[in-house]
């Protein structure tokens, strides 16, 4: 048979390939960049590019990050689409979600949406969908926005660090939900209480632990109740982004148990990092929430496991080396973000083993979870009739974090110099290699997604 003939483009074999039924030795075959058979290993499917794992490899799903900043345009030298795609695919991840806020002009209206998208288009290397804003005084914009495809809507309790991005007051956040409860609307939201952080001590100077007390508990705490309460009254969807404080589990479980249409995410560096291993002046390691105690973590990683967090995402929020490590170390000053994009799965996967947790659960929360989350129905799964988004991963080997190394835009990471296990070896999207040459990836629609 010529090539031309074989039935399919693509066929993967390998003794470990995670389905929905756990891994298994079979071949998966492509056409048209969709999965299209899933078989025993040895029927001899063919295609015009076939693909052996190697036997310490394992075939999974390609990953779903909802949650990057790209800041592209605007504030492209922090980051950009060429730059943030080509690290996702790097390190397994093939389709994100950007943030609205960090670029210029913030996606707040259709324009502001279709200006992304421009800008976007012809430059990606996975698949990229958008996040709305809501803001105060755009609450018109909501409908409009979420008819030209965008996933959801993020909005901020507490100033952003932005100027163009402002924060909504809790009636305000409740007005747009009842707004969004009418059209089956996504409300994502970075629950932080304004006036519980600015009655904290203030942070100054380069002391982790002074930087830490400014951003207690709390302050996320209050607002987390706050959004359940709005959500409960106006039945909307809501979803609480970058969970960093366990003290909220209990609320989060009794709230899911009552029925509010909530969901959460936590992020590797809550679930890998600890307070007490951030040096002072270390402001790679800030962000916002903190990086909390060592005693917050255990019962971050028992909320995966029982299901009251349902997702990990990075929160990939780059900036310069001079706004993120000013040369005094000062907390007060740097700009607050995890730059690890890349590393989000050897991150998770580092830890995951040491806690005796399977790598099938590892992707689920950072696949399937992620993409239910947005509704992307074809993608987080090695399944029939699912885009052919892969990911050649050994679980087994291992490499130190060299930030020079990684495709990020700015060589900061609070990774540098972590030795790490799992190597992202491989990364198709919708069947075809990622070469980093040009650029294969398409932007998303929630209606058509």
């Amino acid at each position: 048979m010529s090539e031309r003939m074989l039935p399919h483009d693509l066929v993967v074999r390998g003794r470990r390939v995670l389905t929905d039924g756990g891994f298994r030795s079979c071949e998966v075959a492509v056409a048209d960049g969709l999965i299209v058979a899933i078989e025993p290993l040895g029927t001899g499917l063919r295609g015009q590019d076939e693909v052996e794992l190697q036997d310490d490899e394992a075939l999974l799903p390609g990953l779903v990050d909802t949650h990057v900043h790209v800041d592209e345009p605007g504030r492209t030298e922090w980051e950009g689409f060429a730059s943030a795609t080509k690290a996702a695919a790097a390190g397994g991840v093939t389709t994100i979600i950007d943030m609205p806020l960090n670029s210029i002009p913030p996606t707040v209206s259709v324009e502001a949406l279709e200006v992304k998208r421009q800008t976007a288009r012809d430059q990606v290397f996975v698949d990229v969908g958008f996040w709305g804003g809501a803001i105060p005084g755009n609450t018109r914009e909501l409908r409009p926005l979420h008819e030209a495809g965008v996933f959801g809507f993020k909005c901020f309790l507490l100033p952003s660090g932005v100027d163009e991005f402002p924060p909504l007051d809790a009636a305000e956040m409740e007005r747009d939900m009842t707004e969004l409860a009418g059209f089956g609307g996504l409300l994502i939201v970075h629950a932080e209480d304004a006036a519980t952080i600015e009655h904290a001590p203030h942070v100054n100077g380069a002391r982790y632990d002074r930087f830490l007390a400014s951003r207690p508990h709390s302050a996320e705490d209050i607002a987390i109740a706050e959004v359940i309460d709005r959500a409960r009254r106006t039945g909307a969807r809501a979803h609480i982004l970058h969970l960093s404080s366990s003290d909220a589990l209990p609320l989060i479980a009794a709230a899911k148990r009552e029925g509010v249409r909530l969901t959460v995410e936590t992020c590797p560096h809550y679930l890998t990092l600890t307070a007490e291993d951030v040096t002072d002046g270390a402001t790679a390691f800030k962000c916002c929430p903190p990086i909390r105690e060592a005693a917050n973590r255990d019962p971050l990683w028992e909320g995966l496991v029982d299901g009251t967090i349902d997702s990990i995402v990075s929160d990939h929020s780059p900036a310069t080396l001079e706004l993120k490590a000013p040369g005094d170390g000062d907390f007060a000053v740097a700009w607050g973000g995890v730059a690890s994009l890349q590393l989000g799965l050897p991150v998770v996967w580092t830890e995951a083993r040491r806690r005796r947790i399977p790598l099938e659960k590892v992707v689920e929360w950072m696949s399937a979870r992620p993409a239910a989350l947005a509704g992307l129905a074809r993608k987080g799964r090695i399944a029939l009739g699912f885009d052919a988004d892969l990911s050649v991963f050994a679980p087994d080997d291992g490499f130190v974090v060299d930030v020079a190394r990684l495709h990020h835009k700015n060589p900061v990471s609070p990774y540098d110099g972590h030795a790490l296990s799992g190597v992202v070896r491989e990364t198709f999207l919708r069947g075809e290699r990622v070469d980093f040459a040009e650029p294969r990836g398409r932007l998303l629609r929630r209606d058509a997604a």
